[in-house]
Parts: C-alpha cells; structure tokens; sequence
C-alpha cells in the first residue's frame, strides 16, 4: 500500500492551505457581519461569492470531481485537500465549489445522468451558477434504513408524479437550489432494494411547499442553505428526469455516499486539527491556579490524546481513499463504514475536550468550537448513524 501524496496533491494541498489562512479564515467574520445583516435572507452571503471568484482564479475549483468535468483528481489527492478545507469548514469548502450537498449530486450525475440531464444540472453547478439539493430522509418513516422511504414516484404517461414528505433537506431553503434530487419508491412490489429510484425536480415544479427551516442544536446553517422540511403534492416532471433506470435509486445512493463519507471524514480530521490548534494557543496563554493550562498534566493528556486520535484516523482515511482509487467502493467497504464511525465519533471528543479547555468561551459565538461540535455530532447521523453502520460491518466480519 502507498497511499502517500503525490507532487499534484503536496502542490494543491499547500495552495488550497495558503488559501484557507490568507483569505477564508479571515473571512468568517465577515462572514458573520454579511448573515447579521440579512436576517432574512438563505442566500449566499456576499463574501462568499467574492472567495469563490478568487478560489476560481487561483485553480481551486472543483477539485473532488474526477474526470475531464473536474479537476481529474483522485480520491487520494483529494483527501488532503479537503482535511485543508475542515480549517474553515464554513467557507473554504462552499469557496472551491466542493460543499455538500453538491459535490454528491455533481457526482451523481456525471456518474449516472444523461447528456442531457449533465447539459442542464450538471454544467450549471459545476459552475457555481444554481446549487441544489438532495432529498432523501423523511419525517414519517425509520431513514436509517433507506428501503423504508415512503415517497411515490409514480409513472404518468410521459409524465412521473411525486407525492411525499422529505425533511433534512440540505441547502434546500436557498433560493438558488434549483434542483432537487428526490428518492422515492417506484415499485412497492419489487424486491427490497429495487423499489427506489431518483428523479431530478425543479424547484419551480407546481406542487413543491417548503415547509419550514430546520436548526442544529439552534443553529440556522444559513451559510449553507440551512435545512428545510419539504412537501411534494402530485408535482409533476418529464420521464426524462428519472435518472438511471427505474429500480436504480438504492445502487445510486450508495454509490453517492462512498466518495462523500471520505470527503465528510477528511473535512471533519481538518476540523480536529483547527480545535487542536486553538487548544494548544489557548493552553499556552491561560493561566489558573498560578500555572498556565499547558502545565496541568490533564490539559497535556487531552492533547497527547487528540493527536494519537488524529493521526490513526487520518491514516485510516488515507488507506480507504486509496483502496476506493485501486479497488473500488465496494471492495472498500469495511474501510468506508469503519471511517464513517470512527472519525466523527473522535473529532467531536476532541472538540468536546477543546471546548472545556476554553470554558465558556467553548460553548459561545466567540469561538467557532460549538458551532463545529454541532456540525460533527450532526455527522454521526448523517448518511447513516453510527448504528447502522456497526451492525453492517460487525455482520460482516462474522461473515463465515
């Protein structure tokens, strides 16, 4: 195995860096400044578009997409660009284009999408022009286990017709989500894994009804679209928006989350590595009990701890990076699902340790360690919870 970086991805790597420290981590705060003064708006917030005009210029822009379409990266050389972007997890990966939910769909339909569906949806987001959504968890029913969705995707003629109630649904409140992809059930009557499918909607299509915004431990996620609850009553699209083939829609999820559990795992290794950083800074200057922070021995285990942490999962994500570039998703799946468990669980310790080194000030605004604890636990969740995840992989490996 050698998973260590080549010279495109040291030379990406140390740009995308000089990027995150020069531009997107000064930024956050106006950031801020930019959703403070547009309570009402989901858009993306001014400064954004100015980082992504610069990002653009400087060659750092769709950087995950494989192939001609993308940057033609593998998911190795990928790997430590996006543990730069969990440095400023808010606006470096939105500034490269390489933000979920769109990096997944943009993967999805060059994958899996027609000419025609890429010519629509794919170009447009590759450019920065639309984002989009991807709508999958609903409400009503156990979203842990995918086979349970209850959305109808129903046959019309040369028409689909969409009924259900999806929630969690990523970037969905910014109007500029002009898309969205939706799971549901084409054929309640086929085996367990062939009645889903996906379809491509308009988010103009009659018959679409934002409910509400959702928050995370109460934030909005504004930066990023925040959350939304979303109704589809009898909305109607062409049969030429189905993507794939009909029985399609659990293959193509799967093959959606593979790349995106290693980008999620390496952002959240960054995320670590920033709470570590500010850990180290705060330890050094803070001074209780007539010692700094960094003299008490408790302070120096929790560090010695965080970096053991970081260290083993990053190698762990490196070798399933590499294993998904020379044996594909499937043959790394012990890898995939060990990652998705693993990493998650151990940044939020980290962040959970960094948070009561700085007090107060850990579970404030003043500091990014809430907000980021926030976004990893959410993480644990996220394509799966850590459950589901075990039970998988320990059936496996008891596999006779």
């Amino acid at each position: 195995m050698d998973f260590a970086p080549d010279a495109r991805a040291v030379e990406l790597t140390e740009r995308a860096r000089a990027f995150v420290v020069e531009h997107a981590q000064p930024a956050e705060r106006v950031l801020d400044v930019d959703l403070a003064a547009s309570p009402g708006s989901w858009r993306c917030a001014p400064v954004i578009d100015r980082l992504r005009e610069l990002a653009r210029e400087q060659g750092l822009w769709n950087l995950f997409l494989p192939g001609e379409r993308g940057a033609g990266l593998t998911s190795l050389q990928y790997a430590p660009i996006a543990e730069v972007t969990g440095w400023s997890l808010r606006l470096a990966p939105v500034a490269f284009n390489c933000s979920a939910p769109d990096t997944g769909n943009m993967e999805l339909l060059n994958d899996f999408g027609t000419r025609e569906q890429q010519q629509q949806w794919l170009d447009p987001l590759l450019a920065a022009e639309i984002r989009s959504a991807f709508c999958m968890t609903e409400p009503d029913v156990a979203s842990s286990d995918a086979t349970n969705i209850a959305t109808s995707i129903r046959r019309d003629g040369d028409s689909y017709v969409i009924n259900g109630r999806k929630w969690w649904v990523t970037g969905a409140m910014n109007p500029d989500a002009a898309i969205f992809i939706v799971m549901g059930k084409t054929d309640p009557g086929a085996p367990r894994h062939r009645q889903q499918s996906m379809i491509l909607v308009p988010r103009d299509a009659p018959g679409i009804r934002l409910v509400r915004p959702l928050t995370v431990f109460g934030y909005d996620d504004r930066a990023h679209g925040g959350h939304a609850e979303i109704e589809f009553t009898d909305v109607r699209v062409p049969a030429t928006n189905l993507i794939a083939g009909e029985g399609d829609g659990f293959a193509i999820a799967q093959a959606r989350l593979g790349p995106g559990r290693i980008h999620h795992c390496m952002r959240a290794i960054g995320v670590g590595e920033r709470a570590l950083a500010l850990v180290k800074e705060r330890a050094n200057q803070r001074v209780a009990f007539g010692r700094t922070l960094a003299e008490q021995g408790v302070i120096r285990e929790w560090v010695a701890e965080s970096r053991i942490q970081l260290e083993a999962l990053r190698l762990l994500v490196l070798k399933t990076a590499w294993l998904t570039d020379t044996v594909g998703n499937k043959q790394a799946m012990t890898e995939i699902q060990s990652i998705k468990i693993a990493v998650p669980r151990a940044v939020q310790q980290i962040l959970d340790r960094a948070i009561q080194v700085f007090g107060g000030a850990g579970v404030s605004g003043d500091t990014p360690l809430a907000e980021l604890y926030a976004g990893v636990r959410t993480l644990r969740l996220a394509d799966g919870p850590d459950e589901v995840h075990l039970n998988s992989l320990g059936r496996a490996e008891l596999r006779v």
